[in-house]
């Protein structure tokens, strides 16, 4: 598999180099190229990026700055909630906290280049409607195997990289993700994970 291309996108130098720094070692991504906000739409004609990694500084933020308006999928590291909801309401598919640990922004990068949403379950319960107190409830409890899975579709992961994490096929793991998604009565991966976040059933 070709390594993942990213751009980096901080209006402050220091968290762009911060960032490039953490993938460097990282065989599954290359840095393709950074950039501050006001130059990120050249930058992704020069780039040709797979993704956008944004983090978003508490500046930025502040004065409402906007995304990349681009095709590439964009995952934006926020400082806070208010941030987060602007961001939702603008389109981007992927937010999580600007403290998150490198493993799971790789691992977020990865399920976003490949269509899917990601959200850091605390920044969902946020942004997503809250179910009333007659549909939210455990309908049966999860296997630990169930929990396991459940944790790393928290953190991000695909199905594929839950079935290379936990040694199984994917034909296992999609049993299991439907499983949690009937015992949760969740209609997405992410409702299960909001849900499970709310039943303190997982762990960030």
């Amino acid at each position: 598999m070709e390594p993942l291309r990213i751009l980096l996108i901080a209006d402050d130098p220091l968290a762009r180099a911060g960032l490039a720094a953490l993938l460097a070692n990282d065989l599954a991504c290359e840095v393709a190229g950074q950039a501050s906000s006001e130059s990120a739409s050249t930058a992704v004609t020069d780039c040709q990026p797979d993704l956008i990694i944004w983090d978003v500084g508490w500046e930025m933020a502040e004065n409402e700055g906007e995304f990349p308006q681009t095709a590439v999928p964009v995952l934006a590291l926020v400082p806070d909630e208010t941030a987060a909801a602007d961001l939702w309401a603008a389109g981007v598919p992927a937010i999580l906290p600007r403290e998150m640990d490198i493993e799971k922004i790789m691992a977020a990068a990865t399920a976003v280049s490949q269509g899917l949403l990601v959200l850091d379950p605390e920044i969902a319960a946020q942004l997503l409607p809250q179910p009333s107190p007659l549909d939210f409830s455990l309908a049966e409890d999860l296997t630990p195997r169930e929990q396991e899975v459940l944790q790393k579709m928290a953190e991000g992961l695909t199905n594929r990289a839950i079935a290379q994490t936990l040694a199984i096929s994917e034909h296992t793991v999609k049993f299991h993700v439907n499983a949690i998604l009937s015992k949760l009565q969740a209609q997405s991966r992410t409702e299960a994970v909001v849900r499970a976040t709310r039943l303190g059933l997982i762990s960030l």
